[in-house]
């Protein structure tokens, strides 16, 4: 079975999810990627250890415009004769699946976080990550979209060829007139530890608390929207409903109630820590572990503790 998959090559190096959509293309048949943009044929090589077999590169955008994206895709899908495409279900996924949906007639599925079973439906995650649902399409081709964190990649391959390939973009109606990166070494989406921090911090003065602790742990940080809204924090760390969703193997939430929007972002972590000094907070109720407890106090003697296991490991 043939596969394409796109990924977005356009930062200075490949996100995770790349890497993840190779790899769980490889699961299901020969991997063919489609990018765009001046990345460097080093950086593209990498995806041949993940399974990808072959790589076309279209060098003549380097943008984000979801038509072109679309456009190119879809010529890409015929040139390889592909019946599965998949996404990365980020931002340029949600933009872009659609459109080549409707162009290409093909079966979408957003939200997938397991491989097709031998019947064709896919495993998703529906109600904000609440529940699990399957999904089987009946289009000879079909579109997924993976969410980001539900797979681990998998080295499986070995070297892919880079082919240029003319994916007939067309014309762009979208400016960039400026792009703002988000802060810190690690993104929000890709992040596998995360330390999170609430109003309970009372203000961004304390917020070293969360810092330090995500520093020793090499986690990313996050916050609650009233934080973001008050601009304590940037607002690329809001995580929740209306902010980023994400799924780390550790979400560690301190001064946070939980209330139903934020666990929408963050109720796909595998292992979530609750420190709060209210033992009715609804967090404990979605937490694994719970800490009742003051952050200040808590926080501190956490990261302690982290840093003598490190130097004693």
């Amino acid at each position: 079975m043939s596969v394409l998959v796109y990924i977005n090559s356009n930062g200075e190096k490949l996100a995770k999810s790349a890497f993840e959509v190779v790899t769980y293309a490889k699961k299901i048949g020969e991997v063919t990627v489609v990018t765009n943009g001046k990345a460097d044929d080093s950086k593209l090589a990498q995806l041949g250890k993940y399974g990808a077999s072959k790589i076309l590169v279209d060098r003549s955008f380097d943008g984000i415009d979801e038509q072109q994206i679309m456009r190119m895709v879809a010529t890409a899908a015929e040139k390889v004769g592909a019946n599965t495409i998949i996404f990365s279900d980020d931002l340029i996924g949600k933009a872009v699946a659609p459109r080549l949906s409707v162009k290409m007639n093909a079966g979408l599925i957003t939200g997938a976080n397991g491989i097709p079973k031998d019947d064709g439906t896919v495993p998703v995650s529906v109600f904000s990550g609440k529940a699990f649902g399957f999904v089987k399409v009946n289009t000879d081709k079909k579109i997924i979209a993976l969410l980001p964190n539900s797979i681990q990649p998998e080295e499986t391959g070995s070297e892919a060829t880079i082919e240029e390939f003319a994916g007939n973009a067309g014309d762009t109606r979208v400016k960039v007139k400026e792009t703002k990166l988000p802060d810190g070494d690690i993104p929000l989406p890709e992040a596998e530890l995360v330390v999170s921090g609430g109003r309970g911090l009372k203000g961004p003065e304390n917020w070293a608390l969360i810092t330090d602790l995500a520093e020793v742990l090499g986690a990313a940080t996050a916050c609650s929207r009233p934080v973001s809204d008050s601009d304590w924090r940037p607002h690329h760390e809001h995580v929740g409903q209306t902010g980023v969703a994400i799924a780390p193997n550790l979400y560690i939430a301190a001064g946070i109630s939980g209330a139903i929007q934020h666990l929408a972002g963050v109720n796909r972590s595998k292992v979530i820590v609750v420190i709060n000094t209210d033992a009715e907070a609804p967090f404990f109720k979605a937490a694994d572990y719970g800490v009742v407890g003051d952050a200040f106090e808590v926080l501190p003697r956490l990261t302690e503790a982290v840093k003598k296991f490190k130097a004693s490991n």
